[in-house]
């Protein structure tokens, strides 16, 4: 059988397309942005459609690229944006509105009822996860209450609802398949990671029926084939993972203390407790870093939402970059005097602080502020919301015994800057190793699917193929490192909005 694998990495901003052959190397890529709709403030949706069509012709456009027939094609692995919410028709496969992004904050004021009732305590206990707009649940809750006839036609069977893996899937198999895989499931704040299953009463909670829900499966098992009308011949779909699992997977963090942070739209860094659910005192979430045969492996994960979209704001609000490869070098340039801070809570903050009423805001700026200095706050900023979890993931973790050296996996688009990563390792006073195969998301999500198939190797083998391109090492002196947390914690502390 072919080595050949194909990954769906379906993003935030992008869909991709991309095939490894049998030795884990990249033959052939494609990419499609998709438009970001911003209806109201705080709110932030997708076209489902617009994701399926860029899906479909990023896959043919690869296949295309590669030379090869989907007949060539051993297995496909899925990967996506995570919490990001779809609801449709069972019967017509069409969606009653657009999805709900992640980023999204419209049931703020809910999740705040919620806590203030005192729902909090059971949902963390059962999920890990925080009352929190960032999670699946509340979005579908929404849906439900304010599109007309929603909540009868769910009642009544009618209509469907998962994350966007769940609707590609859908959507690939003809409607045949409705299905998830634990760690997106563990995202929903309806899924009891505890004991691995739809929760009742998390359901009940949030008024969401649960025969709206998809069957949760390993990460690496049969999720049905693609149809053959699509691509010329039916794609086992064998591995799916949410993005920043796939990301674990792809960097071989398989071992209980290792830890990876990835750098797209937001940073996700999570620390594998292998079978320990650590609960965090620190605002950590406890999720679910992989399940495979059956067994679950867990992880401490930090969210911080605004990362390379704080680069992109730069790009498209201000407009002050033509490009995000631009702010390294503008960094580079920088006045070293002049200690401005950039704290981007344009949708929020996330982990440690979980603060959604919070907004973005520039501190220390003066007349000679320009460009270069708001290039250099934004990528600073990046390494000191690392800082923050870093810091709150040592605190929670010391308890199980781990210690030396902090060693950082890193992957996403902001890792190719030298810069940047340079940055990273001074702020976290941490090596930080960046990979030779930065599509570390979308290789997790093959090493699914292909190790499912039996063309890729196992979990032993695929760590040891792991290579780093190069390691950045601290060069900042004590002084200055706390001189610049000091600064960026006061910011934090301005910022915070019961502040």
């Amino acid at each position: 059988m072919s080595g050949h694998i194909l990954a769906i990495d379906q993003g935030t901003t992008s869909s991709r397309a991309i095939i490894f052959d049998a030795d884990q190397r990249i033959v052939a890529s494609a990419q499609k942005e998709f438009t970001q709709h911003f209806p109201d403030s705080g709110w932030v949706e997708h076209d489902p459609e617009e994701i399926w069509s860029s899906v479909v012709s990023t896959v043919k456009s690869a296949l295309k690229k590669a030379g090869l027939e989907a007949s060539q094609i051993a297995a496909l692995g899925i990967t996506n944006q995570r919490e990001t919410v779809v609801l449709w028709d069972r019967v017509t496969g069409k969606p009653l509105m657009n999805a709900i992004v992640w980023q999204d904050r419209r049931t703020a004021a809910d999740c705040a009822k919620m806590k203030k009732a005192g729902f909090e305590i059971a949902f963390t206990k059962k999920t890990g996860l925080l009352l929190d707009p960032y999670f699946s649940g509340t979005k579908l809750a929404w849906m439900l209450k304010n599109i007309p006839g929603a909540k009868a036609a769910a009642r009544a069977g009618r209509l469907a609802a998962g994350t966007i893996d769940t609707f590609l899937i859908w959507r690939l198999t003809g409607g045949k398949v409705h299905a998830t895989d634990a760690t997106n499931a563990s995202r929903t704040l309806l899924y009891n990671i505890r004991s691995n299953a739809w929760d009742q009463e998390l359901c009940g909670m949030l008024n969401v029926p649960m025969s709206l829900l998809p069957e949760v499966k390993d990460c690496a098992a049969d999720f049905g084939a693609t149809e053959s009308k699509l691509f010329g011949a039916a794609i086992p779909i064998l591995g799916v993972a949410g993005d920043q699992q796939a990301a674990t997977i792809g960097n071989a963090c398989f071992k209980p203390g290792m830890m990876k942070s990835t750098y797209g739209t937001g940073c996700f860094a999570l620390l594998n407790t292998g079978a320990d659910m650590v609960a965090s005192r620190n605002r950590l979430l406890t999720t679910i870093a992989y399940r495979l045969d059956g067994k679950t492996t867990y992880a401490l994960e930090g969210s911080i939402f605004m990362a390379g979209a704080s680069v992109q704001w730069l790009r498209d609000g201000l407009k002050i970059i033509k490009a995000a490869a631009d702010t390294g070098a503008m960094a580079e340039k920088a006045d070293p005097h002049q200690a401005v801070y950039l704290v981007p809570a344009f949708v929020g903050l996330g982990a440690p602080h979980w603060d959604a009423g919070a907004r973005g805001a520039l501190y220390g700026m003066t007349r000679n502020t320009g460009p270069n200095e708001l290039a250099k706050a934004t990528l600073e900023s990046v390494a000191y919301q690392t800082r923050d979890l870093l810091d709150a993931m040592k605190k929670d973790w010391k308890a199980k015994g781990a210690g030396g050296e902090t060693v950082l996996r890193v992957d996403g688009g902001m890792v190719a800057s030298d810069w940047t990563m340079q940055c990273l390792a001074d702020i976290l006073d941490a090596a930080v190793d960046r990979p030779q195969v930065l599509e570390t998301t979308a290789l997790g999500a093959a090493w699914l699917a292909g190790s499912k198939a039996g063309v890729w190797p196992g979990m032993d083998g695929f760590a040891e193929s792991w290579a780093r391109d190069r390691r950045f090492a601290p060069q900042m002196d004590a002084a200055t490192r706390k001189a610049k947390l000091k600064g960026w914690q006061d910011a934090v502390r301005r910022t915070l909005s019961a502040g």
